[in-house]
């Protein structure tokens, strides 16, 4: 027989337990009850105010946690009520964070290495299929880590999940902030970590950006090359996160084959492959947060107004370019390929409800169900 009895524990709606109203304690053959006191923190009334935060801010009103996690005493801590609420929030910045560490670092260490004679083959440590390596590996990991948030990781793929999976939109300002925010540290660590390697290039204090010969502003952010004219500067950009969008909405789609939990594994093959075969003109950004929280980053540091003005300014186009693609990849897709009714190209006028209600008069409604529009 137990020596100890407790009230079992009632599930609510939203999958977070309810605690005991009391706790029995039995000790030898006495039985006494404890109510709880009136300063410890009511778990309903926590919880309200945890959905009530995250709600204002667009985010799911229940945290991605398990609800056994839930449950245990350190969620009463500040921190970790801190946490719960800005979860989402912290796995799309440490993504970010850890994608921009490993392509920067692959783009720092095949860079600054090249024509080293003491690395294995006498020629550096690493050539440019090392870049595409590092990347894809940073996204693949990236997308592990923030998992529970999506794994977006990226600006232009977070709003065409909004326009064409119905995320919803409250979600992109933070995720967005979360994302650019990743991608600047990230970058900051790097360049942190290499320094020394390019002071040992450039000079002490010496910082240039492409064409010069001697440039390392290429490891944290994307310059073209300088015979490309800027039409071509941005479709090349444009046909690159076409396609990035367009598999990416593949490998989701579980109607199709599908990647399942497999999917991390290929991005992996999706950013390698794009960095081969697409990489050369424009350095294949596709990512805001990838290419301007860099960007930033390397002025901030000593690069100068350059970093803006290389390239006929070339700096907006990774910025604007991805957004275009991205949408246009996802479109093509659900247009032609996707079934799912979350898609709003499955949706009635693109899901827009108002549109919808103003335009029912016009419709037969003998077709539709009863209280649906």
């Amino acid at each position: 027989m137990s020596n100890t009895s407790t009230q079992p524990l009632t599930p609510l709606s939203s999958g977070i337990h309810s605690l005991p109203t009391h706790q029995t304690i039995i000790t030898g053959q006495s039985i006494s009850y404890e109510e709880p006191s009136s300063m410890q923190p009511n778990p309903f009334q926590e919880h309200s105010k945890l959905e009530t935060v995250r709600s204002r801010l667009g985010l799911h009103p229940h945290p991605p946690v398990a609800d056994e996690h839930l449950l245990q005493e350190h969620h009463q801590l500040l921190w970790s009520r801190i946490r719960l609420v800005f979860r989402e929030f912290f796995a799309e910045f440490f993504g970010t964070f850890i994608m921009v560490m490993f392509g920067n670092g692959s783009v720092a260490q095949v860079l600054l290495s090249a024509n080293q004679k003491s690395a294995p083959g006498g020629d550096g440590y690493g050539a440019y299929q090392s870049i595409s390596w590092g990347w894809g590996i940073g996204v693949m990991l990236g997308v592990y880590v923030a998992g529970d948030s999506g794994g977006y990781l990226n600006p232009a793929v977070t709003f065409t999940n909004c326009l064409f999976r119905k995320l919803p939109w409250k979600r992109f300002p933070i995720f967005f902030l979360a994302q650019f925010l990743g991608g600047f540290c990230g970058a900051g660590v790097v360049y942190a970590n290499y320094i020394a390697g390019i002071n040992d290039v450039e000079g002490n204090g010496i910082r240039t950006v492409p064409p010069s010969k001697t440039a390392t502003a290429g490891i944290f952010c994307t310059y073209p090359q300088q015979f490309l004219p800027r039409a071509n500067m941005f479709f090349s950009e444009f046909i690159a996160s076409t396609l990035l969008m367009f598999v990416i909405f593949a490998l989701k789609d579980d109607s199709n084959i599908g990647a399942g939990k497999l999917f991390p594994l290929g991005l992996f093959f999706l950013i390698f492959g794009l960095g081969a075969c697409f990489g050369w003109e424009t350095g294949y950004a596709m990512n805001l947060a990838r290419d301007f929280g860099p960007r930033l980053m390397s002025y901030a540091v000593g690069y100068g107004s350059e970093v803006w003005s290389a390239g006929g300014y070339y700096f907006w186009i990774p910025m604007v370019s991805p957004f275009c693609g991205c949408v246009f990849g996802g479109f093509l897709y659900d247009v032609f390929i996707y079934t799912g009714d979350d898609s709003r190209i499955n949706s009635a006028w693109f899901g827009n409800k108002r549109v919808a209600r103003g335009r029912l008069p016009l419709l037969n409604q003998e077709t539709l169900p009863e209280g649906k529009v």
